[in-house]
């Protein structure tokens, strides 16, 4: 994205003033990805945050990508008892061995998806290819889930994922840009609408 700082008075309010997050919110929440694997990455982090601030993760973000062997899935699928045991001794990640597993578990089902139709296909097939555009005034009109989040949520545990309650699901789908919901006064909002388009 170029042009992409936001004013702090109008940036949304949920990032605060920390750097990282700032960045965070300015250039990557709520761009619409299309790639496979970018999809699963950010998936596996927020099912790591559950319980946890967005900004730990963030905090943690290269240190998972190393551990993960750079969230491939195909890599992660075959980890063994040995890599979890592994993962749950490195202090720069969340050592949550329900987690952890369910990472692993849930390269195996980003597999089978993938193969089958392309896991960015069947994410994206959910909003009929397009981003949805809910036009937030302010944070109290923000869910922390919807109908769709609890479908999605549904059928990620149906094929074998893990660590995807609606919630989870439906920050994933703000992050990811299968929904915009920078608030309308936030300069990314029409950023982020116009690359939806």
């Amino acid at each position: 994205m170029t042009n992409n700082k936001t004013s702090p008075e109008n940036r949304c309010p949920w990032c605060g003033s920390d750097p990282l997050y700032v960045a965070y919110h300015d250039t990557e929440w709520g761009v619409p990805e299309r790639d496979s694997r970018a999809l699963w990455e950010k998936l596996i982090l927020d099912g790591f945050q559950a319980g946890l601030s967005w900004i730990t993760i963030l905090r943690k973000r290269d240190a998972f990508r190393a551990a993960f062997a750079g969230f491939d899935p195909a890599t992660v699928a075959r980890f063994t008892e040995a890599d979890v045991v592994r993962l749950l001794a490195d202090p720069g990640i969340v050592r949550h061995r329900g987690k952890i597993e369910g990472a692993v578990a849930s390269a195996r089902a980003f597999e089978r998806i993938e193969a089958r139709e392309g896991f960015a296909n069947w994410l994206w097939r959910y909003v009929d290819g397009q981003p949805l555009q809910p036009r937030p005034q302010g944070p109290a009109n923000i869910p922390t889930q919807t109908p769709l989040s609890l479908r999605i949520s549904k059928d990620l545990r149906a094929e074998g994922f893990t660590f995807c309650g609606p919630t989870i699901v439906y920050a994933f789908l703000q992050a990811t840009g299968l929904v915009n919901d920078h608030l309308v006064t936030c300069p990314a909002h029409g950023r982020v609408a116009a690359m939806g388009r």
